[in-house]
């Protein structure tokens, strides 16, 4: 079990390629009592090639520290409690699901960028686009420049798929419930929100019925948790793009302080890990049982 470990749980992949099935993860509900509700981790992935390790500057020990390291072990048991679990297994620097499918930094390429290619977002200006050029306190990763074609092969094999993967899940509990409500998992560093343990980001009420952000906040400060909203996250792609209210579709993004369960320097889990497990796998049953007051169950 990950709980007893204090190094990497996981070997880390050194293949050339990752096999589809490594590259996003979708489990079921694993009892009757399912429900319209989605927890996904889309940067917790830690399955590394040498492709990937080849191309940067950094070692892999630094890499990890981009990571939302070990999201996926604290909520690994959410299909016991009616939902499905989404999960990327490949590293966020390879290439980061919550940004826009084209979101890139011209700096890092060495021929013209196709028209389509969003050269103007924020997020790709600051070197944190789909196709992340820094890392941890905007380290450059990479040696040299890439060709589009190189990224262009990232995305459509692992962008590409976990969206797809995503999207049907969405639509699945669209057309079974009525609506969807996803909560997408991140951690967030320790120094980031000081003296905060939960930041929950809905778009500044955008991406997520109100109600819902209620009663996702009064089940975490029930279990203890200190909250705030959309400071200073209030959301990526996945909730920009996937939350439409108005259909039906609810995205919140839950943002967990690593100082809760994580050694950020080392990337390993601290003895505080097991705890916040427990509290989380709380979190998405309460939150499980009362989903029902959302839609009206077929």
């Amino acid at each position: 079990m990950i709980a007893e470990q204090t190094s990497s749980p996981v070997p880390l992949d050194s293949a050339n390629s990752l096999s589809r099935d490594d590259v996003v993860s979708v489990k079921p509900p694993r009892q009757v009592r399912a429900c319209p509700l989605i927890v996904a981790s889309p940067h917790s992935g830690r399955l590394y090639t040498e492709g990937l390790l080849g191309r940067t500057v950094m070692p892999q020990s630094f890499l990890r520290r981009s990571e939302d390291a070990y999201v996926d072990y604290l909520i690994e048991n959410a299909p016991d409690f009616g939902a499905y679990l989404i999960e990327a297994k490949f590293p966020r620097v390879f290439v980061d699901v919550n940004r826009g499918p084209w979101e890139l930094d011209p700096r890092m390429f060495a021929d013209r960028l196709p028209a389509f290619v969003d050269t103007a977002s924020k997020r790709a200006a600051a070197g944190l686009g789909v196709v992340p050029r820094v890392g941890v306190d905007g380290v450059q990763l990479y040696r040299k420049r890439f060709r589009f074609s190189e990224v262009r092969d990232r995305i459509t094999k692992y962008y590409m798929p976990y969206h797809a993967a995503m999207n049907g899940v969405i639509q699945s509990c669209r057309e079974k419930y009525g609506t969807a409500i996803v909560l997408d998992m991140h951690s967030m560093p320790d120094k980031s929100a000081p003296e905060v343990d939960i930041v929950l980001g809905d778009r500044q009420g955008t991406s997520c019925d109100p109600g819902i952000v209620d009663q996702v906040e009064a089940i975490m400060t029930g279990l203890g948790f200190v909250t705030v909203r959309n400071t200073p996250y209030a959301g990526g792609h996945t909730t920009e793009h996937y939350g439409r209210p108005d259909l039906g579709v609810h995205v919140l993004q839950i943002e967990i302080s690593r100082g809760l369960y994580l050694d950020e320097k080392r990337v390993v889990l601290t003895p505080r890990a097991r705890a916040l497990r427990q509290k989380i796998h709380q979190f998405i049953n309460k939150f499980s049982n009362n989903s029902a007051s959302f839609y009206s169950p077929s």
